[in-house]
């Protein structure tokens, strides 16, 4: 059920689902091969769920459906999480974190901190 809760995205649809959201959007960019990207992805589906309408939450396959985008923000390891609000990066976080972490940013671009 959360896993239809973070939205699957590539090179053509980044504008419309991330740079255009009228709510904040956390972009989790990831590779299968990825095995800390495997530890991160549960978190983040946990947080859609109790982030829901407040946050959009997004994937993004670097190696195989979004490596244009990825280039172009720079990512150079996985995974690697950014925060957008109104189209500009509010937050990132590189690395395996605890969940409290990214809640906390969250909270930090929502405004509730």
């Amino acid at each position: 059920m959360a896993e239809e809760k973070v939205k699957s995205l590539n090179d053509s649809s980044f504008e419309q689902e991330v740079l255009n959201s009228d709510i904040p959007v956390l972009v989790d960019f990831w590779a299968p091969w990825c095995m800390h990207c495997k530890i991160v992805s549960p978190i983040i589906e946990e947080l859609a769920n109790e982030y829901e309408e407040r946050v959009k939450f997004c994937k993004m396959n670097v190696d195989v459906d979004g490596p244009s985008t990825a280039r172009g923000y720079g990512i150079i390891g996985i995974p690697t999480l950014i925060i957008f609000k109104n189209g500009e990066i509010a937050d990132n976080i590189i690395g395996v974190v605890p969940k409290h972490n990214i809640a906390t940013r969250l909270d930090k671009v929502l405004g509730v901190l």
